[in-house]
Formats: C-alpha cells, sequence, structure tokens
C-alpha cells in the first residue's frame, strides 16, 4: 500500500498518473489523502482509495496510514506564522502516524543545499531541511528528494509574459543554477516508492539536464512562445513589501526573502550533476508543452 498526499498538485498529479500505470503490475494498492476528491483525474475515480481532508490533520493521517508500506510526503505551500510551522509543525501529526502504523519506507520532497554554508540561513529551504531530520529521526526509511526551483513557478508569471513579455525573480540575470520539471521528481519519486529495497535515511538530488540562468530562460521562452521575453530583476526589499502586502506574517516573508537571497548567493549550487543526479526533461521541451499553452491561451 503506497499513499499519496497532495495527489492534484503539480508533483503529486504526475505522481499519481505514474503509479496508476505501474503500481497493479508491482502488486500495490493506491491511497490518497485529498482535501477534494472531485479534483482527482478521473482515471484515479475507482482505482485508489480516498482518505478526504488535511495530510496536517492528526485524526487524517492516522487514517490514511493504517496498513501503508510506502508514503510520499509533500509539505502544501501554504503560508503560516513562521516557515517552522509550515513544515515541521504541520508534518508532526504524520510522523508521529508514520510510527505508530509502523510505515517503512517514506519518500519526501525537499531542497538543495544541505550541507552547504548557507544552509542554516536560507529560510523556507532550512525549515524544510529541519522536517527531513524530523522524519528521518522518527527511525523510517527516508529519501528527501533534494529539488531546485521548478519550472512550474514559471506559470504563476503567465498574465505577465503574455501582458508585458516580462518574468521576475530576485536573483542576478546571470546567475546560473539548476531547475527541475515537476514531472521529472515525480519520476524519481515513483522509482523509490515501488522499488523499497533501501535503508536508512538520504538525499536523492534531482537537477534537470542544465544550469539555466534568468537570462537563459528568457533567450528559451522568446524562442519558443515566437514573442520577446525578457527578465526583471525584483529588489528584496520590494518582494518583502509586496508579501507583506498579501497579509502574511513577517516571520514566514522573512523566510521567503532569506531563500531568495540564498539562493542568489549560490545555494543550489552544492551537488554536482551526474547521470544519476540528472533529469531529462529540458526547459526549452517544458514551455512548447505546458508554458506556452498556458501563456497563449
Amino acid at each position: 500500500m503506497i499513499v499519496i498526499t497532495a495527489p492534484t498538485g503539480n508533483i503529486g498529479r504526475h505522481l499519481l498518473s505514474r503509479l496508476l500505470e505501474s503500481a497493479p503490475a508491482a502488486g500495490e494498492e493506491l491511497r490518497v489523502i485529498v482535501r477534494d476528491p472531485a479534483r482527482l483525474p478521473d482515471p484515479a475515480r475507482g482505482r485508489v482509495e480516498v482518505v478526504t481532508g488535511s495530510h496536517g490533520d492528526a485524526e487524517v493521517v492516522d487514517r490514511a496510514f493504517e496498513g501503508a508500506d510506502a508514503v510520499f510526503w509533500l509539505v502544501p505551500p501554504v503560508p503560516a506564522p513562521t516557515p517552522q510551522d509550515a513544515y515541521s509543525g504541520f508534518s508532526e501529526p504524520a510522523v508521529r502516524a508514520l510510527v505508530a502504523h509502523g510505515v517503512g519506507h517514506v519518500v519526501g520532497v525537499s531542497a538543495l543545499g544541505r550541507g552547504t554554508p548557507l544552509a542554516d540561513r536560507a529560510g523556507l529551504v532550512t525549515a524544510s531541511l529541519a522536517l527531513d531530520d524530523l522524519i528521518a529521526d522518527s527511525g523510517v526509511a527516508y529519501r528527501a528528494l533534494a529539488n531546485p526551483s521548478f519550472f512550474e513557478n514559471l506559470l504563476e508569471e503567465s498574465d505577465s509574459i503574455r501582458e508585458k513579455g516580462v518574468f521576475t525573480d530576485s536573483v542576478d540575470a546571470d546567475r546560473r543554477a539548476p531547475l527541475v520539471a515537476a514531472a521529472d521528481i515525480a519520476a524519481v519519486a515513483a522509482g523509490l516508492l515501488l522499488d523499497r529495497s533501501w535503508t536508512g535515511a538520504d538525499s536523492v538530488p534531482v537537477l534537470g539536464p542544465q544550469d539555466l540562468s534568468p537570462n537563459d530562460l528568457a533567450r528559451i521562452m522568446t524562442e519558443q512562445l515566437g514573442r520577446p521575453v525578457r527578465y526583471e530583476r525584483q529588489p528584496l526589499d520590494e518582494l518583502r513589501t509586496t508579501l507583506v502586502g498579501y497579509g502574511l506574517t513577517e516571520a514566514f516573508v522573512q523566510g521567503i526573502v532569506e531563500m531568495k537571497r540564498a539562493k542568489d548567493q549560490g545555494l543550489d549550487a552544492g551537488v554536482a550533476r551526474t547521470p544519476d543526479t540528472a533529469s531529462p526533461t529540458g526547459f526549452g521541451q517544458w514551455c512548447a508543452r505546458t508554458l506556452k499553452p498556458a501563456v497563449l491561451s
């Protein structure tokens, strides 16, 4: 029995699709935790067991983890009073349920940066790495998928790209860093969930096929969309003001700002790309398949 959290999100929907194809042949049953079962894709209906609710709720995870052999764990991108509340606080009921039900294996979505000089001052990433430690210390076999920023983050810029030909971030325009497609993260997660011969706790980097700067992204988007796209760097003070205006707490905003600053200082550059850490989807390919329809719709 494999339990999937966040099965309708960017990573979870790709993971669910993969496991619907491959889990039956491996003798695995699937169970999902979802707030709104109506959002599940049609192919999943009648083929997965559904536990309705938030996977941050103790009663929900207690029901969902009963009889489970493996869990895919993803903290939803929901603001909280502090970064620690968003990650470890949200996950503490689940960690207790993992132990109570003797779940053997957990695959979690995490971030790059562990072992670097920036790891303890990277805001949301620091909180994510602390969650990895919390899960690993429970005694389950754990693999943290250590990811850079996602291609899918650019979908939030679709309107700006369509209307102004501009996307923004807070890193230097020439700062090259790894980037990854959510589908590639899901592919790695599926492999680990189906082949549970691994033990102990470790990180599994998923780095995409190449490092790219914002200027590289602008060039590729221009080519793929057939219209000019340029990058504008947003100062961190301006980002802070914008986020506070959205009603986020000062502590959570500080966590975002610290993460952005750390990424601009090379947080994601601590792991070498090898055949084992690279993933196949290129940015141009992703633009053609995913960003272009969103921008041109």
